[in-house]
């Protein structure tokens, strides 16, 4: 807690492994609190991290929150959290057995970023792989764990290779899971750019026309887009993206909610206010007060 009551975020960089490959890191659970605890940082607080975690459960159960929604991940499950998002852990990490691979979103060529689509969000949190694709995401990390650990076996400049290719082939499994992402069509092209764009400017454009105009679509085809990929038209994928970043803000740091609302684009606190109301179902004053009345739970 920060002594105004809010819950203190950690903006995490890319922790250095010295003689590592650069970029990529592969820990177990204990490393990861080890580590954290070794930085004089708390293991259990709010991070908002600019690298990729791929977090996953070998024995027992972890439970995490990411950007306010809770979840249990259980054994052979994923979590992926992206760049930007807040992850908390709400269970002891010395209770589970587990991985986390961390990397930068340069790591991976451009052609994998792509074809994982590594900017969006999965459709499902946990991922949890099945059937067929169980057996080649865990033979997958298994050899990029002990390629990891093989540091002095090869050149480093091939050793970081040998790791990207790894990981490549990972994050390809995993963002390819069934029933996880939709097939390719015109219309996942056309939510996968109007995603990008709202990721990039929402905080200075709030309209789907803006959106359309710069991307040489129809608002209504980018509404029909967005419905059919994530259940929900575009004006409501915007707005929802912008309440997200205004419960970030009002949680996690000292900002008034006029602040707030200047940084997301909006003219006035008046404006800000009836936008969060509407869309929150209360006022930024009073999910301030809520959320923060909540502790995480004792260690």
């Amino acid at each position: 807690m920060s002594r105004s009551g809010h819950l203190a975020i950690t903006e995490a960089r890319f922790p250095a492994t010295p003689g590592g490959p650069p970029g990529v890191e592969v820990v177990d659970f204990a490393g990861l609190a080890a580590a954290a605890r070794g930085r004089g940082e708390d293991e259990y607080a709010p991070l908002r991290p600019v690298f990729h975690q791929l977090i996953t459960v070998k024995s027992g159960v972890l439970l995490c929150s990411v950007d306010f929604a809770e979840y249990v991940v259980e054994e052979g499950g994923w979590g992926w959290v992206r760049p930007g998002q807040v992850l908390q852990f709400r269970s002891d990490l010395a209770a589970a057995e587990g991985t986390v691979v961390l990397f930068q979103p340069s790591f991976l060529s451009t052609a994998t970023a792509d074809a994982a689509h590594v900017d969006e969000r999965p459709r499902q949190f946990p991922l949890v792989p099945t059937g067929t694709a169980r057996g080649p995401v865990r033979q997958t990390l298994e050899m990029l764990e002990s390629e990891y650990r093989r540091l002095t076996d090869l050149p480093l400049e091939v050793h970081v290779e040998v790791v990207r290719h790894l990981l490549s082939i990972l994050v390809l499994r995993l963002s390819h899971l069934p029933g996880d992402q939709p097939g390719p069509t015109a219309a996942g092209t056309a939510f996968r750019r109007f995603q990008q764009a709202v990721e990039r400017d929402f905080t200075r454009s709030h309209h789907v026309a803006d959106y359309a105009a710069g991307l040489g679509y129809s608002v209504r085809t980018l509404t029909r887009a967005t419905r059919a990929a994530v259940g929900c038209g575009a004006k409501r994928f915007i707005d929802d993206r912008i309440v997200l970043e205004a419960k970030r803000l009002l949680l996690h740091t000292d900002l008034s909610a006029t602040a707030v609302g200047e940084r997301l684009g909006f003219p006035g606190a008046t404006v800000f206010n009836r936008f969060f109301r509407e869309r929150a179902g209360e006022t930024p004053a009073a999910f301030r007060l809520r959320a923060t009345g909540a502790r995480p739970p004792a260690r």
